[in-house]
């Protein structure tokens, strides 16, 4: 089985929200996860957070904290995915690949359709938010 590994920001905010983005393209098109993605050959995954922060959100950020690592078997591939808790290091963010975004609160993080690998550290992230 093909093997992915990605990077993922849960970008918070100073009244509690983390940040979720909502997939425009493939195969999960409509659904929701943190945004991040695909480690560069020679990056940290602290670098490539910050990159496709960059890329996907025109936004800078830190990577404050390590959270977990997530393995989830996707039909096509195993995707093994680095959580990072982050911090917005400018205001400005812009939707550069992704169809939608919202900020959410604890009690509205199971409100949306969570790509699967995601859903697996909701209840991790409440303990942190």
């Amino acid at each position: 089985m093909k093997q992915v590994e990605v990077v993922a920001a849960i970008i918070r905010d100073g009244n509690g929200r983390v940040f979720a983005t909502q997939r425009g393209y493939g195969d999960w098109k409509d659904w929701w996860e943190f945004p991040g993605g695909k480690t560069e050959p020679g990056e940290t995954p602290e670098e490539a957070l910050k990159r496709e922060i960059r890329e996907e959100l025109s936004a800078e950020i830190s990577a404050d904290k390590f959270l977990c690592t997530v393995d989830y078997d996707y039909p096509a591939f195993h995707l093994t995915m680095h959580c990072f808790l982050c911090s917005l290091l400018s205001e400005a963010m812009h939707l550069n690949e992704h169809e939608a975004a919202r900020w959410l609160r604890e009690e509205e993080l199971n409100s949306i359709k969570w790509l699967p690998a995601d859903r697996q550290i909701l209840e991790t992230i409440k303990k942190e938010i």
